[in-house]
């Protein structure tokens, strides 16, 4: 029985036993799961606060040892109930450092009869896994530039999620869709090329594209079941944006707008036309041009924040805008901060919006 000071979620393996997931994975398609949990008595350190000695109490934990192909990224789901094949959460998305890995099921103490399984993940190229958390939505009251909309608030994402490396281009789009909608065209503009984000889409263009996405990719066979490509919730974007900063920007407060040249196209250096995407540098999670070049839709309606700590939020139920988030070529600097926000008609177009995709499970 081996006791932590603090319990990491996740552990390199050697002779720990644990809830062994081999790598019996074929195709996204086909999943297995197998028994054989091992539970692992971990100190709670809050609980033991002020003890001379000893454990005051014990939590127990699911220790699951995965087996598989370092480098390979993979999710580990959870369910209490077999018969439900929509009752599967994830745990977490990640890329398989080492085999056997040892992970820590820490969001499920084990109080009951609990089911795992292991998922390979495939996607398209150029998706970022992203893993759950909670982080501080919007701005406080005294930041540069802030605007009265961005009421500070705990949210909790409980399911990881893929998001795009970059801002979905004119080539994607027009492989797809068959047409190039955009408004800045090498043909107008001569820095614009079919490497430039898509622009003059609507958040119903956006939408429809990623729907023909996942069904492209579900043919194909390279979706895990129930598992689709769309846009992020506000939330899921802001969370992925600023990547684990608390900062203005994902790179630092920046009051002045000195180092935002070196991260976002906006109106000081973009020449007043969009930019093949990846240019600049990307924030801490390695995703480029979340300040500045095109706005991102959201799947939110827009609405008023709400107050306290809320899981999985997904914005109001009914509106007349959807939000999008980013700022573009040709916003100001305080436009381009992790926490502004902007919102639209859904039918509207402008060549300052675009978008990026999520690939996630269903959703809660």
């Amino acid at each position: 029985m081996r006791m932590f000071n603090s319990l990491p979620a996740a552990v390199p393996a050697s002779t720990k036993h644990g809830f062994l997931l081999k790598e019996a994975i074929r195709t996204t398609r086909r999943l297995f799961l197998l028994g054989g949990l091992t539970l692992f008595a971990v100190h709670n350190p809050v609980s033991a606060q002020g003890l001379s000695g000893g454990v005051q109490s014990l939590q127990l934990y699911a220790g699951i040892s995965v087996t598989g192909v370092v480098g390979r990224v993979y999710a580990i789901q959870t369910t209490l109930d077999l018969s439900d094949p929509d009752s599967w959460t994830t745990l977490v998305i990640f890329p398989l450092p080492c085999s056997p890995y040892l992970y820590f099921d820490t969001n499920n103490p084990a109080i009951s009869s609990r089911f795992y399984r292991l998922v390979q993940q495939s996607v398209t190229t150029n998706m970022i896994p992203i893993s759950p958390g909670t982080f501080t939505m919007g701005s406080p009251t005294d930041e540069v530039d802030r605007w009265l909309d961005e009421t500070q608030h705990t949210v909790v994402l409980t399911c990881g999620f893929y998001i795009g490396t970059y801002l979905v281009r004119q080539a994607d789009y027009l492989a797809l869709m068959g047409v190039n909608p955009s408004h800045c065209k090498g043909t107008n503009y001569a820095q614009c090329t079919l490497n430039c984000p898509v622009e003059m889409v609507s958040w119903n263009d956006a939408t429809n594209y990623c729907a023909q996405f996942t069904q492209q990719e579900a043919a194909a066979g390279r979706l895990a079941p129930g598992w689709e490509y769309r846009l992020p919730t506000e939330a899921e974007w802001e969370y992925a944006c600023r990547a684990g900063t608390t900062t203005r920007f994902s790179y630092g407060d920046d009051p002045g707008y000195v180092n935002l040249g070196s991260y976002a196209w906006y109106c000081d250096n973009s020449g007043i036309e969009t930019h093949p995407v990846g240019q600049k540098l990307p924030n801490p999670w390695r995703l480029f041009d979340v300040h500045g070049n095109v706005g991102e839709w959201c799947q939110d309606w827009y609405g008023n924040y709400p107050s306290g700590t809320v899981t999985d939020p997904q914005g109001p139920d009914t509106g007349q805008h959807r939000v999008y988030r980013g700022g573009s070529w040709s916003h100001s600097g305080g436009w381009c901060r992790s926490a502004q926000r902007f919102h639209n008609s859904p039918t509207t177009t402008s060549d300052l919006v675009g978008f990026r995709m999520v690939l996630a499970p269903p959703q809660p």
